[in-house]
């Protein structure tokens, strides 16, 4: 039962079709490991156990009669809790939606939907998404399946902790800051932040925001590719979706690196890193010469991002919630609480600046990839800290920085949500004290095949899903 649990999709969905393995009882194996773990990981918000029973015996039913909605039929996944579904509590990790019901799935619930893959339920997630750690008012926070007193980071933090565990080989995330490649870097899986508009975010407050993507969470590189295939696509209801139907993303996980340009940068220029993570990091960057790439340690010298993506961040998401604060401060977090006040700080004019010189940003960024094919940097500058009280941000410092906002502490993360470009995060080592690191490879404008492809020929020569964290199962 516990091997049905760690197999990759792209393998279940195989034996499925040879008639090997029933949907039903891998549900059922995965529905009971998570009856298990979840009391000490909290990484599901809401189980759909009786839902993910009726569509595993649906999905039993249509392979039987070899018509298969597709090559996730079967396969258990997870959605993280901002997005909506159809008849499912979805709570945005918010005491303002503890109970809500909506009435309509999202798009990425809709597509997984008709996919024919099984919902297990919904994940942990902060308030609104809001920052990187993994707590929020209702109920205890998720907890780091390597370590159970590490944060396995934010916001997509249920998804991250369920992966690792073996808790369903697809999960479903956003990354509005780093919010998917946070969580797979601190719970040592693969995290694929897609080009923006690779798959469509609706329905969202403000669809022209410009900075939140879906993706996949999974232990393969694969299993992502699989599971893009079945996200992405355009759609009107994301005026900002890629008009243009999705390669094949497994297919593109073929090949070799060879002549590609390679760049390797342990900070970006800027972001304080662990001095052990920066060299577990550079080491894993140095085997894609091994793949035939030739590497580069450029300077990174790109206009300071902090000052005005801060601004954007407290903005979107300070005012989001600006109303409810007013009415039940209770519920809003101090660290949410922060950015309200901060945003209401702030003039339209300075938010209006702030927005032009994203845009200076993402053009010398687009120039520098002119020089190199991918970009490699640490994911995280540190290891997965300490769970924290909620009320204060951890850690104060990294490298002996301070590190005072969200965004100081995912230094390698938001510049790419900033220009919407492609990226992974893929596991590379542990540290001395046993916690996962992630290597980051950054692609090009809209090159998300290649990506796939260069994080696949990572993890042929440096495989790691048979490395699963010491979790103990009751009885």
């Amino acid at each position: 039962m516990e091997e049905l649990c760690w197999m990759p999709a792209t393998e279940l969905a195989t034996r499925y079709r040879a008639r090997e393995l029933s949907p039903v009882e891998v549900v059922e194996a995965v529905l009971a490991r998570i009856e298990q773990l979840n009391p000490q990981l909290n990484a599901f918000l809401t189980i759909t156990a009786d839902h993910a029973r009726d569509l595993a015996k649906a999905s039993e039913e249509r392979l039987h009669r070899d018509e298969p909605l597709g090559l996730l039929d079967g396969v258990p996944y997870s959605l993280k809790d901002l997005e909506p579904t159809k008849g499912i509590r979805t709570t945005f990790g918010s005491k303002f939606f503890e109970q809500y019901v909506p009435d309509e799935d999202g798009v990425v619930a809709e597509r997984m939907r008709q996919s024919g893959a099984v919902l297990l339920g919904k994940t942990n997630t902060p308030h609104f998404g809001h920052k990187e750690l993994s707590d929020n008012l209702l109920g205890e926070p998720c907890r780091n399946p390597w370590n159970r007193e590490r944060s396995p980071g934010g916001s997509s933090a249920g998804a991250g902790a369920a992966v690792a565990a073996g808790l369903g080989p697809l999960a479903h995330g956003t990354d509005g800051a780093g919010s998917i490649r946070i969580p797979a870097s601190f719970c040592g899986i693969v995290g694929f932040k897609p080009s923006l508009g690779r798959v469509p975010y609706a329905p969202h407050v403000d669809p022209w925001s410009a900075f939140t993507h879906s993706g996949p969470m999974t232990r393969t590189v694969r299993d992502a590719a699989l599971m893009l295939q079945a996200m992405a696509g355009p759609d009107a209801r994301d005026p900002l979706s890629i008009d243009s139907a999705p390669v094949d993303y497994l297919a593109a996980c073929e090949g070799d690196l060879a002549g590609l340009r390679i760049a390797w940068s342990p900070d970006l220029g800027t972001g304080p890193v662990e001095p052990e993570v920066a060299a577990i990091a550079e080491a894993a960057a140095r085997r894609f010469v091994e793949l035939g790439c030739t590497l580069d340690t450029p300077q990174i010298s790109w206009p300071d991002a902090r000052s005005f993506y801060t601004i954007i961040w407290d903005v979107a998401q300070g005012a989001r919630v600006y109303e409810q604060a007013q009415q039940r401060p209770d519920w809003i977090e101090p660290t949410l609480m922060r950015m309200v006040l901060n945003a209401g700080s702030i003039s339209a004019i300075q938010h209006r600046q702030a927005l032009y010189e994203r845009a200076n940003y993402y053009r010398a960024v687009l120039a520098s990839f002119d020089d190199f094919d991918l970009l490699l940097t640490p994911t995280m500058p540190a290891g997965a800290w300490p769970l924290g009280s909620g009320a204060e941000e951890e850690p104060r410092t990294i490298a002996g920085r301070p590190v005072a906002h969200l965004i100081d502490r995912v230094p390698f993360m938001y510049p790419f949500n900033i220009t919407g470009q492609p990226a992974i995060t893929a596991p590379c080592g542990f540290t001395s004290a046993g916690l996962p690191v992630g290597l980051q490879i950054v692609g090009r404008w809209h090159s998300d095949a290649l990506v796939l492809r260069a994080a696949a020929c990572f993890e042929a020569i440096a495989p790691w899903p048979e490395q699963k964290p010491a979790l103990s199962l009751k009885g």
